[in-house]
């Protein structure tokens, strides 16, 4: 697969494999699949296979797992809030 998606379409795009999955069959289903952030990308596939859980239930599962290794580029502007003052 030779993809790029946004950080929003994450889970639909995982939601095409079945599960329960292993991390390495995710891994490699989803090489080659670039995920854009909001400054930057990266290969989903290696995204996958920083986590370090083994096995995941379902879609939902595993962008859950992907939350944690997610670099800071993904989520906007380093240093920004989200409104404290």
């Amino acid at each position: 697969m030779t993809d790029e998606i946004n950080l929003s379409r994450l889970e639909p795009t995982l939601e095409d494999h079945e599960y329960p999955a292993d991390r390495e069959a995710l891994t490699e289903s989803f090489a080659g699949t670039t995920v854009l952030f909001a400054d930057g990308d990266a290969d989903l596939g290696d995204l996958i296979a920083d986590v370090d859980q083994e096995t995941f239930a379902s879609a939902a599962d595993a962008v859950a797992a992907l939350q944690n290794v997610l670099p800071i580029e993904a989520l906007g502007e380093p240093g920004q809030s989200d409104g404290d003052a």
